[in-house]
């Protein structure tokens, strides 16, 4: 089964990193976050004082940049031009960042080869919200994950306060609408579910029997 490719997909909140984690972590496959490939991809125009509306440039920078992702699940680091930016890719102006680079056709088309090249050497467990449908429109299986808003709202604020930052349940909400928003309507693969794509919607669900209930998917299909 460590030779399967798996795509998950799914709105912030849903559950896709934890999931994905779990599942290659389970299936000694490659974890990868197709997420952080384009908040790097962000970090890199705020680091080059590239105006987000140049999309000319933000290509370039999609193209140029060395981007790697290394180590296990539990201990994924992120490298941006050989310099670690783990942590720094998830403050809040390049989360942001990335969901506008992330909607310039240019950009994902340079995303898409970099995370084919990571995981063309074997078996891959990858989350993101074109997986199924761009990245691995023939992937062994696929799996789309989603939840209420007001449930995504609160586990993403969780998240960060635990990283130490004050936020609130309901700017969490509608920073959550607004990327959804987005990534459903950007021109460039917008985020739907893959027609063959198996549906779980996470909102009652406890985490372990959301990762229970993808293991029994993938048990079932290998």
């Amino acid at each position: 089964m460590n030779r399967l490719v798996i795509a998950i997909d799914g709105p912030s909140g849903s559950g896709k990193s934890t999931v994905g984690k779990a599942l290659a972590r389970e299936l000694g496959s490659l974890y990868i976050d197709s997420g952080a490939v384009y908040r790097s991809v962000g970090l890199r125009a705020l680091e080059t004082n590239t105006s987000l509306d140049d999309i000319e440039s933000i290509v370039e920078l999609a193209r140029s940049s060395r981007i790697k992702l290394e180590g296990d699940p539990d201990h994924l680091r992120v490298r941006l031009n050989e310099v670690d930016v783990t942590s720094r890719i998830r403050q809040p102006d390049a989360s942001h960042a990335a969901s506008v680079v992330a909607t310039i056709q240019g950009v994902r088309d340079a995303v898409v080869d970099n995370l084919r090249e990571m995981a063309r050497t074997g078996g891959v467990v990858m989350d993101g919200r074109d997986i199924g449908t761009k990245v691995f429109p023939h992937a062994d299986i696929k799996i789309f994950l989603d939840a209420s808003l007001d449930v995504r709202a609160r586990r993403r604020c969780e998240e960060e306060t635990a990283r130490g930052r004050n936020v609130t349940v309901e700017r969490t909400k509608i920073e959550l609408a607004d990327r959804d928003k987005r990534d459903s309507e950007r021109a460039a693969t917008p985020l739907v579910k893959a027609a063959d794509a198996i549906f779980i919607d996470t909102s009652e669900l406890t985490l372990d029997a959301v990762i229970e209930r993808a293991l029994e998917i993938v048990r079932t299909r290998s």
